[in-house]
């Protein structure tokens, strides 16, 4: 039996990971979960699996769970909290198996650190690739630590990579809904609001990644991850725009040949590839043939996306730049949930402080994270200075 361990056990990746130990439940076993502020799931899915260790966002919420399994007469669980807690998760000894799930850089330095303990990593934090991929491809490379992706397009180029050499890709294909406003007028664009954004048209998710979803950042992410986990240039990773997204990736190889991942639009499937990898256990995920028969596939609008454009160019310029590009669009997109700036100008913020952020290649997480730390700082600045009247 396979023991996991779930970085970001109460969001939708982790239920969805909780959901497939459920139906194979002679196959894998929950034994640390690293929740976020979610006090009642956080004790429910303790309660209901009973992990050797829980970890929780902070002091008084690790004290109020504690509290709540005393209550509950339920003992032998450690409660730990905050980032040493999910480090602590990720490095259980009894873990197989991590799953990274948190948003953000909040779950980078315990992905990393389950990289050096030899853990096999199923990735679904694309922000860590994105932010200190670097560091993490060379860790997982002298460990011999296996990283498999969990994000449906990355799965997909994964499984249509097997048995294949790298000289044999010319390029792949991550494939984009185009989200909510791939056909709203650029003229409109200042006045969308937060709820219209959250709407995405295929997929439901978290607040974040909905918005950088309708931005098309969230494919640009997308693109720099692809680049470090399948040791491809920016130009070899194009994006498309394929409305139905029922071809989640293609890969073009160079005879000409093309090979597509096709299958239902739920994140059980690419979790539980992962997790069985290299097995295919069989499942209930089955996909409808009949949703087959219009398939479109455009190439993407860079000036109705223009947060796409901003990340071939981070790709492309240093590894400073793409950690500017992550923190600067985690900023703006908060800013744009409180009503602080419109949706416009998103792209507009993170443009100017990749203008800011000099070219720098970090050598260590907490040069990662002090340079995540002071591009935060400048989109901060960069909003106040844009919402001060003229």
């Amino acid at each position: 039996m396979k023991q996991i361990a779930i970085l970001g056990s109460t969001g939708s990746i982790g239920t969805s990971t909780l959901s497939i130990c459920e139906q194979f439940p002679g196959r894998y076993r929950p034994v640390a979960l690293a929740a976020g502020s979610n006090l009642d799931l956080a004790f429910e899915q303790a309660a209901r699996w009973r992990p050797q260790l829980i970890s929780i966002a902070t002091e008084s919420l690790a004290d109020a769970l504690r509290l709540k399994l005393k209550e509950a007469a339920i003992a032998g669980i450690e409660v730990h909290n905050g980032t040493p807690g999910t480090v602590a998760v990720a490095t259980h000894p009894a873990v197989d198996f991590v799953v990274s799930a948190i948003v953000g850089v909040a779950g980078l330095e315990a992905t990393y650190a389950a990289v050096l303990a030899g853990k096999t990593i199923g990735l679904a934090n694309k922000e860590c690739l994105v932010a200190a991929g670097d560091l993490i491809i060379a860790a997982a490379r002298a460990r011999n630590v296996s990283l498999l992706p969990i994000d449906s397009e990355h799965n997909a180029v994964h499984q249509c990579l097997r048995g294949s050499k790298p000289s044999e890709v010319a390029q792949i294909w991550l494939t984009a809904s185009g989200g909510p406003f791939r056909n709203l007028p650029l003229a409109e664009f200042a006045l969308i609001t937060p709820a219209q954004a959250l709407k995405h048209p295929t997929w439901v998710m978290g607040q974040r990644i909905t918005i950088d979803s309708a931005t098309m950042m969230n494919k640009g992410f997308e693109v720099i991850e692809a680049c470090r986990l399948f040791s491809l240039p920016p130009e070899k990773v194009r994006v498309t725009v394929h409305p139905q997204s029922t071809v989640h990736s293609l890969v073009e190889f160079i005879d000409g040949s093309i090979l597509a991942q096709i299958s239902v639009t739920d994140m059980r499937l690419p979790i539980l590839y992962a997790l069985a990898y290299p097995d295919r256990p069989a499942s209930n995920l089955t996909f409808d043939l009949a949703q087959l028969s219009q398939l479109d596939f455009a190439p993407p609008d860079f000036a109705r996306f223009p947060c796409l454009r901003l990340a071939y160019e981070a790709a492309a310029a240093s590894p400073s730049a793409c950690i500017a590009l992550n923190a600067a669009d985690e900023v703006a997109v908060a800013a744009f949930l409180k009503g602080a700036i419109p949706f416009s100008a998103i792209p507009r913020t993170i443009e100017r402080v990749l203008e800011l952020t000099p070219a720098a290649r970090p050598e260590s997480i907490p040069e990662v994270l002090a340079a995540d730390h002071a591009a935060r700082i400048c989109a901060h600045e960069v909003i106040s200075r844009s919402c001060q009247p003229v």
